[in-house]
C-alpha cells in the first residue's frame, strides 16, 4: 500500500473545531444535519483514528495555534490549553520547561535533561533550545500523555508534546497572514506549496515576529530598553515520489532570535505572602546590569525521511535527522540593585551559552499488516549529541562544561485483534546510554576530571482497546519507561563540581474511554491514572548557597483524571472543555533541600538542624493540581459566501508549588488568562479580517521564582491587542 501524506482533505480539526467557511470542521450523515470530523493521529507512529488509540491523547489542529500565538507567544502557549499540561521557562523565548501528569524538571540549564519530550515531524529534540522552535505553518499538535518509552525512547516517562507541521503535495495552496497589536507586536507568516513536476512537490513556509522594547529600567533611568524581540524563522520541504513504492521527504528549517531573555523581578512578594506587592511594575524594573537581560540563537536542522513499501502490506521507513544551535543569553537574576526597591544583598548577573551543539538521529522502522489481524513494526533508533555549555558569573572567568551523548535502541510493537471489538497491543524497547562531561571551572582554573554515566533499561507497554458499541470504546494500559542518567555541571561556574543523577523509572497505569454522542455530535473522551515512580531526578535550585544540585526522589506517586470534550452544538456554533487533576507526592525522608536566606522567606516544611527543608510529603514543583480550558467558536452567515466569526479561550491553572521546597512565597493559585478573536470571512472563507487580544484582562500570574538573593519572581506575557489578517489561496 502506498503512503498517503496528509493533505488538505484530510486536515484535522481537534480542540476547536473551524466551521462552516473555515475549512469544514463537520460532515453530514444519514442520522444527522452535521457532525465533527474524525481526527486522525500518528500517536503510535501510523495512522489511526484517536479514538482507537489506547493512549490518552488530545489532539490540537495547527489552525487554532495562530488563534493562541497572535500576541506574539511562543512555544509554551500550550500550557493549560491542554489538559494536564504545563509548560514555563526562566529563559525567556528560549529552553521551555514542559510538565504532564505533574511530570517534569525545573532545572534551567541549557543542559538540563527533561522527562517531557518534544517531537517535531518524527526527529527528537532533545536539548531545550531546540524544543523552543517556533510554532508556524503546523499541521496538528498531539500531547501523549504517560510514559511513551516503547517507540519513543527514554526520556520520555512523562509523555510527549509531537508536531506535525504540513507537508507539499501536489495541489497548489498556501496563505499570508499578518497581525500588529500593542508594544509594537507584530507578526507575519505565509506558506506556499505546489506540484514542481508530477513527481516532485514542495512547500516553503515562514515566519517573522517582533515587539518593541516596552519596559523601563528605573535604576539607569532608560526607557523602553528590555522586553523586545525579533525572531524569524523557515522551512522548506521537498517530497519526492519517483515510484509508486518509495517516497523521500526532505526538510530544511532555520531560525534566529534576538531579544529579552526573562525579566527578573526582585522583592515582588512581601514575606508571608505570595500575592504581588506595590513593587511590582510591568513596565518597570530596576536592574544594575547594562546588558539589559539580552539573548541572542540561532539554530537549523535537516532531516529525510524515506518510505520503501515492499508490497504485501510492509513498508521500511527511514528518518535522519541533523540540528546545530547556538547562542547566549545574560539575566539579572537577582532582578534589582542594591538600592532597591527591597534588599538585594549582592548582585547575580550570569551569562549563559551553548556553543555549537550538533545533534544527530537516526531512526530505521519495518512494520506491516502481517495478517487482517496483526499489524506490526519493528525498529532500531540510534542518538548522537555534542555541545558546551558557557558560564559567565562576572565575579570569576568562564566555565565550560562539554556534554555528549551516544544512545541506541531496538523496539518493536505489536497490535492483535482478539476479535471484532479488542485488540491487544504490546511492545517493548531496549536502550542503552552513554554519557560523559568534561569541565573547566573559571573559579579555580582548571580542569575537573571527566564524569561518565552509562545505564541501559528495557521498556515495555501493554494495552487493551475494546469496542463496545459504534459509540462507544474503553481501553486500560500498564507502561514502563525511564530517564536515563543525567550529569549536571551548573555548579562548576560557582567554586563546585557535577552533579548527577542515577535512572528514574516510572511505571504507570491508566484506564479510560473513548465516545462519540449527540449523533456524533459530540467527542467525549477520558481517563484515569495512577504511577509509581523510582528514583525521580529533580534539580534542587537556589536556596541561600545558590546551589544547582541534582538528586534523586527515591519514590514519587501520582494520580488523577483528565478529559476533554468537544461539541458542535449547532453548525455554526463549537465549544470544547477540558479539565485535568493531578496529585502528587513525593516520598523520600532523606531528603533535604537548601531553603532560601535566613529570614527572606517562611518555608513551610519541617527543617532539619541545618536549617534544610524535609519535602517528604510535598507536591511536586510546578504541578498544579487543577488545570481547566474552555474554547466557543460562533459564526453567523452573512452571504452565500461571507460570515462574522468570534472566538474564544480561556485556560486556568490551580494551586501550584513553585519549587521542591514549600514556602508562603514560591506558590501560586487560581491563575487564568482568556482570549479573543473575532472578525469577517469573505469569498468562502478565503479571506479573513479580525482583532483580537491575549490576556485580555491583563492578569499578572506569576510563573516561577528564586529564592537565593532576594524575593525574585518573573510573570506571564502582557496583555497584546491587535488586529490581523489572513488570505488563503
Amino acid at each position: 500500500m502506498k503512503k498517503t501524506w496528509f493533505n488538505n482533505s484530510a486536515r484535522l480539526v481537534a480542540g476547536c473545531s473551524m466551521l462552516a467557511l473555515s475549512a469544514g470542521a463537520y460532515a453530514q450523515s444519514a442520522d444527522s444535519d452535521f457532525m465533527l470530523e474524525e481526527i486522525v493521529v500518528t500517536a503510535q507512529k501510523r495512522e489511526q483514528s484517536l479514538q482507537d488509540v489506547p493512549i490518552s491523547v488530545s489532539a490540537l489542529a495547527g489552525d487554532k495555534i495562530k488563534d493562541f500565538a497572535a500576541g506574539g507567544e511562543d512555544i509554551r502557549l500550550l500550557s493549560s490549553r491542554v489538559p494536564g499540561l504545563n509548560a514555563e521557562s526562566s529563559n525567556g523565548r528560549v529552553a521551555p520547561r514542559f510538565y504532564i501528569r505533574g511530570l517534569g524538571n525545573t532545572d534551567f540549564d541549557l543542559a538540563a535533561s527533561q522527562p517531557v519530550s518534544i517531537v517535531v515531524d518524527d526527529v527528537v529534540l532533545e536539548n531545550v533550545i531546540l524544543k523552543s522552535f517556533p510554532l508556524f505553518d503546523i499541521e496538528r499538535v498531539e500531547v501523549l500523555r504517560g510514559p511513551q518509552g516503547t517507540l519513543f525512547g527514554r526520556n520520555t516517562p512523562a509523555g510527549i508534546v509531537k508536531f506535525d507541521t504540513r507537508k507539499p503535495s501536489q495541489e497548489p495552496e498556501g496563505y499570508v497572514s499578518a497581525s500588529y497589536g500593542s508594544l509594537g507586536t507584530a507578526s507575519v507568516e505565509a506558506a506556499y506549496g505546489t506540484g514542481l513536476s508530477d513527481k516532485v512537490s514542495a512547500r516553503v513556509s515562514g515566519l517573522y515576529t517582533r515587539r518593541n522594547d516596552w519596559i523601563d529600567n528605573g535604576f539607569s533611568g532608560e526607557d523602553d530598553v528590555m522586553g523586545g524581540f525579533v525572531e524569524a524563522a523557515m522551512r522548506a520541504q521537498v517530497l519526492i515520489e519517483p515510484t509508486d513504492t518509495f517516497d523521500a521527504l526532505l526538510n530544511f528549517h532555520y531560525r534566529s532570535l534576538d531579544g529579552t531573555s526573562e525579566i527578573f523581578r526582585a522583592n515582588i512578594f512581601d514575606a508571608g505572602s505570595h500575592e504581588l506587592n506595590g513593587n511590582f511594575d510591568r513596565d518597570t524594573v530596576y536592574h544594575d546590569d547594562t546588558h539589559n537581560n539580552t539573548q541572542s540563537y540561532d539554530s537549523w536542522g535537516a532531516s529525510a525521511k524515506l518510505v520503501w513499501d515492499f508490497g504485501d502490506d510492509m513498508t521500511l521507513t527511514s528518518v535522519s535527522a541533523y540540528e546545530t544551535t547556538k547562542g547566549c543569553g545574560i539575566g539579572d537574576i537577582d532582578g534589582g540593585n542594591t538600592g532597591g526597591p527591597g534588599v538585594v544583598p549582592f548582585p547575580s548577573t550570569t551569562e549563559d551559552c551553548i556553543d555549537n551543539l550538533d545533534q544527530f538521529t537516526e531512526e530505521l522502522r519495518i512494520s506491516g499488516q502481517a495478517s487482517d489481524a496483526l499489524f506490526y513494526q519493528l525498529g532500531f533508533f540510534y542518538f548522537d549529541s555534542d555541545f558546551t555549555i558557557r558560564t559567565r558569573p562576572f565575579f570569576v572567568p568562564d566555565s565550560t562544561v562539554r556534554h555528549q551523548n551516544q544512545t541506541w535502541a531496538i523496539f518493536g510493537q505489536a497490535s492483535y485483534d482478539l476479535n471484532e471489538a479488542t485488540t491487544l497491543t504490546v511492545g517493548m524497547r531496549y536502550t542503552d546510554d552513554e554519557k560523559t562531561a568534561d569541565a573547566y571551572s573559571g573559579a579555580f582554573g582548571s580542569a575537573l576530571p571527566t564524569v561518565e554515566l552509562n545505564g541501559d533499561n528495557l521498556s515495555w507497554d501493554i494495552a487493551l482497546n475494546h469496542i463496545i458499541n459504534d459509540d462507544l470504546s474503553v481501553y486500560a494500559r500498564v507502561a514502563t519507561g525511564f530517564r536515563a542518567p543525567t550529569i549536571q555541571g551548573r555548579d562548576v561556574a560557582f567554586f563546585g563540581v557535577p552533579t548527577t543523577a542515577k535512572e528514574e523509572t516510572i511505571i504507570s497505569y491508566e484506564a479510560g474511554f473513548k465516545a462519540d454522542l449527540v449523533e456524533g455530535r459530540m467527542r467525549w473522551n477520558g481517563a484515569a491514572f495512577y504511577y509509581n515512580m523510582d528514583d525521580l531526578q529533580v534539580t534542587a535550585v537556589g536556596g541561600g548557597n545558590n546551589n544547582v544540585r541534582l538528586l534523586n526522589l527515591s519514590r514519587v506517586e501520582g494520580y488523577g483524571f483528565e478529559t476533554d470534550l468537544e461539541f458542535l452544538v449547532t453548525e455554526n456554533f463549537t465549544v470544547t472543555a477540558g479539565a485535568s487533576y493531578a496529585h502528587t507526592e513525593i516520598f523520600a525522608k532523606g531528603v533535604r533541600v537548601p531553603v532560601c536566606g535566613t529570614g527572606m522567606c517562611t518555608p513551610t516544611d519541617p527543617l532539619d538542624a541545618k536549617g534544610r527543608a524535609i519535602v517528604h510529603g510535598n507536591p511536586l514543583p510546578q504541578a498544579p493540581d487543577w488545570t481547566f480550558n474552555f474554547t466557543a467558536d460562533y459564526t453567523a452567515p452573512m452571504g452565500d459566501d461571507s460570515e462574522f466569526f468570534a472566538f474564544a479561550d480561556w485556560a486556568y491553572q490551580g494551586d501550584t508549588n513553585l519549587l521542591l521546597y514549600a514556602a508562603e512565597e514560591f506558590q501560586t493559585t487560581g491563575t487564568f488568562e482568556l482570549g479573543l478573536r473575532m472578525g469577517y470571512r469573505w469569498a468562502d472563507g478565503r479571506y479573513e479580517a479580525a482583532v483580537f487580544g491575549r490576556n485580555l484582562t491583563d492578569e499578572k500570574n506569576v510563573k516561577g521564582v528564586i529564592d537565593f538573593n532576594n524575593l525574585t519572581g518573573f510573570v506571564n506575557e502582557p496583555r497584546v491587542i491587535g488586529v490581523a489578517f489572513r488570505a488563503d489561496f
